[in-house]
């Protein structure tokens, strides 16, 4: 299919919506710490469990020791500092500067991916990355309600950062991964692996064993983290992999960074937000910024 690579990274965004507003409503519940163990183990049990059906084994142990090198790397940069870092940064200063920060990952991927990976991007595609990335930021700094309580901080600005660098430093690394290991899907099963197993040894050396034992007794919470998990790690991360197979990282990136101005809607429904004039302004700039790219 023409632009399979784009259209995947698109499909991206699209997951991650799904998955970002099912952990927001978990995290409220349980916490933001028990949503990335659970998450990050049902993801794995799912990749387990699709392995099983389609190639007979859990995991890719057939792929080549390079490949589960860089994987490793890459799911305990990515998934798990890169996700701790933003987790706690939505905690402390919010979503809207957290995701105004978190818009410097797709370029950061593509100056790392530049230098390590010889990738080159054209005049016009960094155009189109920048028109992208405008919509969103415009959608992101957005004044909130006087209801709002979170203010930004240094702290929470420096850990917002960490997670674009996590993110940006975990994709290209998983691209270098990407030339030894032929399958996006095993590559992301052993990016899951690395993130929970990151996140369970996290978990164990803070004692968070009776607060993770409470969590999982909150049965709706569960199933709407399992929820984020099939449309996240599992469906999200599988796609984005496969889409880096086929274009530059930094464009991937940049596709699913578009997944703040996929929640506009998402967040009138179910938070009963307002949609404003700028708000549709931001999402037509970012659109028109993801068609140039289909260039």
């Amino acid at each position: 299919m023409a632009h399979s690579g784009e259209w995947a990274a698109v499909l991206t965004a699209v997951c991650w919506t799904v998955s970002a507003t099912s952990f927001s409503l978990a995290g409220a519940r349980i916490g933001s710490l028990p949503v990335n163990v659970i998450r990050m183990t049902i993801a794995l049990a799912l990749f387990a469990a699709i392995g099983l059906a389609v190639d007979g084994r859990p995991l890719p142990f057939d792929a080549s020791a390079s490949g589960w090198l860089w994987m490793t790397l890459s799911g305990l940069v990515g998934f798990f500092f890169g996700d701790l870092c933003l987790m706690r940064a939505l905690v402390e200063i919010g979503p809207r500067h957290s995701l105004l920060i978190m818009s410097l990952a797709p370029p950061m991927t593509a100056v790392l991916a530049a230098v390590f990976l010889g990738e080159r991007l054209t005049p016009f595609e960094m155009a189109a990355m920048a028109v992208t990335l405008a919509g969103v930021a415009v959608v992101v700094t957005e004044r909130q309600g006087a209801g709002t309580p979170l203010r930004f901080t240094w702290r929470g600005g420096a850990l917002a950062f960490g997670g674009a660098v996590g993110q940006a430093a975990g994709m290209t690394v998983a691209k270098v991964g990407l030339r030894t290991i032929d399958s996006a899907f095993d590559a992301t099963a052993i990016r899951v692996l690395a993130g929970a197993a990151g996140f369970l040894v996290f978990a164990a050396l803070r004692r968070e064993g009776p607060r993770l034992r409470a969590a999982l007794r909150d049965r709706t919470a569960v199933a709407t983290v399992a929820l984020g998990a099939a449309a996240g790690p599992v469906a999200g991360v599988w796609l984005l992999m496969y889409a880096m197979t086929l274009i530059p990282a930094g464009l991937a990136q940049t596709f699913a960074a578009t997944t703040p101005v996929l929640i506009i809607p998402v967040s009138h429904f179910i938070h009963r937000e307002r949609i404003t004039v700028r708000s549709v302004a931001g999402a037509v700039l970012a659109f028109a910024g993801v068609a140039m790219l289909f260039h």
